[in-house]
């Protein structure tokens, strides 16, 4: 706990319990605007850091880039100076019909399509979210009228193989993994919320995610919205609850 942590470069004390993780280091100063007096604490590679106040509570945001990996490195090096609590505020895209472009998505589960969480646990491991934190984002977003969705996601190492799957040597795989998905009801598509549920678990830490719907291509309409302020208002309201 004493040490600067090789990736964020943070230490003890930089850090509040309470930790959002958007994956954009761009999105990191847009939510600190959410907390009173916050302050830029570290920035390096992907990993931008600011601590602040909410209702006199430590929180930090911190981005954890795309994907497993920097995701896991990001909730270890946390945990380590002393975080116990993580909120994910990232996008997806739309695979139940249901999910519209704009609504809100919390995780309840991941399927864990990706690499880094079988170096926490076997495959037969269940990606879960914490079940306060995932129903106080949920409540939070009724509270706040936002269209919110809770339920399965998929989580996967690949943006193109999801987004152009016919081009891959492996299409056959991708294609039909994702009728799958459909078939299953799964709600939406990322890149981070299994590896962090996973190493969560092994860390016995706290972890949930709320997730805004970019796009959904299973719909013919074409919508698009990149206005992520409604989850990171979920996510605010549901740090108050917790």
């Amino acid at each position: 706990m004493d040490k600067k942590q090789y990736h964020i470069m943070c230490e003890k004390g930089d850090v509040g319990r309470y930790c959002i993780l958007p994956g954009d280091p761009g999105r990191c100063e847009k939510i600190a605007r959410y907390l009173e007096n916050a302050e830029l604490i570290a920035r390096n590679r992907e990993f931008t850091t600011y601590t602040g106040y909410l209702d006199k509570k430590t929180v930090s945001v911190v981005s954890t880039g795309i994907g497993g990996p920097s995701a896991a490195i990001a909730i270890e090096e946390l945990a380590a100076i002393g975080a116990d609590t993580f909120i994910r505020v990232g996008t997806c895209g739309g695979i139940a019909r249901k999910v519209k472009s704009g609504d809100a998505v919390v995780a309840v589960s991941a399927i864990r399509q990706e690499g880094t969480g079988l170096h926490y646990a076997p495959p037969e491991y269940p990606a879960t979210a914490d079940f306060t934190i995932t129903a106080a984002l949920y409540d939070a977003a009724k509270r706040l009228n936002i269209p919110v969705h809770a339920g399965i996601i998929q989580s996967k190492d690949s943006f193109y193989g999801q987004h152009d799957p016919q081009r891959m040597p492996v299409s056959y795989e991708l294609l039909q993994k994702w009728e799958a998905w459909k078939r299953l009801g799964v709600l939406a598509s990322e890149m981070e919320s299994a590896a962090l549920f996973t190493a969560a678990a092994s860390l016995n830490v706290r972890c949930g995610a709320v997730l805004h719907t970019l796009w959904n291509r299973e719909n013919a309409d074409g919508a698009e919205d990149h206005d992520t302020e409604k989850a990171i208002r979920i996510c605010i309201e549901a740090l108050k609850t917790l």
